[in-house]
């Protein structure tokens, strides 16, 4: 049932107190207007993250880059925005023909055609211009986890056209397989918020632009082994994290797209904080066993993949199975990031690791620990293996995994193979030494400190060339 005060905000919302005065805002009415400002709101928080990954990406790169690495976060946001207006919205959640969408290509915000454009989208009667909104929110999250592959070496042109590419051919075609009604969600997988579709389908595409892109300049000596290159400023990544966490909370429970009656948003929301913390306190303690100090760029990588892990299974999942996702989520990302690192891969922001890893684990925990009262609640699968389910939903689960990501690295082979083909991908080697912000931007996000810094090596080189003369 609706309280008195929410029934008075939202005929407040509908048209004023005297629609609620004279009656005339029925109880269908005012659920509708909150469930609508609801997923509005989580909308909002859903690209409040953004924010999040300019200070955690600007945070974790060096002072030269990083006005521009913050700044393309606005431009990749930007370009995915008009993109998926224009096709991506219609490819994902357009009427399917099990493989894309083919319905609803440059949005026109019709509520009267929205039930035939988009079926896949009409169990809830939240207004379809919020549903746009939210679910390009979602993409432009995976795309800027996508995009972290790029740091301190890509070409600006490169982000530009990679990202109206990947949210029209890339990102829209596997959120249709599992949310618009395409092969994956006639199997029965299980991605409640987006373990696969949004993380690991970013971080698949991430992974393929670092390999291409090859290492920092740097990043490793002649026999192989890897440097430290150390971000230059933590706080910003502490901060980043923070507003990842809680954009989060739109994320996840903002997927059940509702608000009234059954309140099961707050479970959801629940789930999220009890694997985010899990994930924080197993990570910080496995890096105090392995390093002897307690490593806070690690704690935070284990929130962020505490948080991907859990995002596909939060609806599923108990609150005990929550915590033992979010714990290993920390550990395994702790692990693996330091083993692509040895691999010879140069990731910056460890996007593979985080968003691709963990996202691999979130989507598998479920067809574990999906709950049967939990199913049945959500509508999707079936129980998991832990609560007699067998192995059904895990094998869906895994091909649901293994046909994103062949899906995503193939077209990414594809994209950026032949970008780098053509223009290139990597600024040139002294692009690179100068950094980003001078050289794609012409000034630097810090001038005073860069000033200052640049002033300090000039007198360094001064000074050795005096020394060299009166020897």
């Amino acid at each position: 049932m609706l309280s008195v005060s929410a029934m008075v905000f939202i005929s407040l919302l509908l048209g004023g107190s005297s629609a609620f005065a004279a009656g005339d805002a029925t109880t269908a009415e005012l659920k509708v207007g909150l469930d609508g400002v609801w997923i509005l709101i989580a909308a909002v928080l859903v690209l409040l993250m953004q924010g999040g990954f300019a200070l955690l990406e600007a945070g974790s790169t060096r002072m030269k880059n990083a006005g521009h690495v913050a700044g393309k976060t606005v431009l990749t946001l930007g370009i995915c925005a008009i993109a998926f207006w224009m096709f991506g919205f219609g490819l994902g959640f357009g009427e399917t023909n099990g493989f894309i969408g083919t319905t609803g290509y440059f949005f026109g915000g019709d509520e009267s055609t929205s039930a035939s454009l988009f079926s896949s989208l009409s169990g809830s009667d939240v207004p379809i211009t919020i549903k746009f909104l939210y679910q390009m929110a979602f993409a432009a999250i995976s795309l800027a986890i996508a995009c972290g592959g790029f740091a301190e070496r890509a070409k600006l042109s490169i982000y530009i056209i990679f990202a109206f590419l990947f949210t029209i051919i890339i990102y829209p075609v596997a959120a249709h397989w599992v949310w618009g009604g395409g092969w994956l969600a006639e199997l029965g997988m299980q991605d409640f918020a987006g373990s696969a579709v949004v993380h690991m389908q970013g971080a698949t595409a991430a992974l393929i632009a670092t390999i291409l892109l090859k290492p920092r300049l740097g990043k490793y000596s002649p026999d192989g082994k890897p440097a430290m290159i150390p971000g230059h400023n933590q706080v910003y990544s502490v901060l980043g994290v923070i507003l990842l966490w809680i954009g989060w909370f739109g994320f996840n429970p903002g997927s059940t797209l509702g608000a009234v009656n059954d309140g099961f948003f707050g479970y959801v929301a629940m789930t999220t904080q009890l694997a985010a913390a899990a994930g924080a306190v197993a990570a910080l303690l496995i890096s105090w066993m392995v390093f002897g100090k307690a490593d806070i760029p690690s704690m935070l990588n284990g929130v962020l993949a505490a948080l991907v892990a859990i995002t596909g299974a939060c609806a599923f999942v108990e609150p005990w199975a929550a915590l033992v996702i979010g714990a290993v989520a920390g550990v395994v990302t702790f692990f693996t990031a330091q083993w692509v690192e040895k691999m010879g891969i140069d990731d910056p922001i460890y996007a593979f690791s985080v968003h691709g890893v963990a996202g691999i684990w979130g989507a598998l925990s479920t067809g574990l620990f999906a709950a049967p009262h939990l199913v049945e609640t959500v509508g999707v699968g079936k129980a998991g293996l832990f609560y007699g389910g067998g192995i059904n939903q895990l094998f869906v689960q895994l091909i649901g995994i293994l046909g994103v990501f062949a899906f995503v690295a193939l077209l990414s082979v594809v994209v950026l193979g032949f970008l780098k083909w053509t223009i290139g991908l990597r600024v040139t080697e002294e692009e690179e030494l100068v950094g980003l912000d001078m050289s794609e931007h012409g000034s630097y996000g810090y001038p005073e400190q860069m000033k200052a810094l640049q002033a300090q090596e000039a007198a360094v080189l001064a000074k050795a060339d005096e020394t060299l003369r009166i020897d």
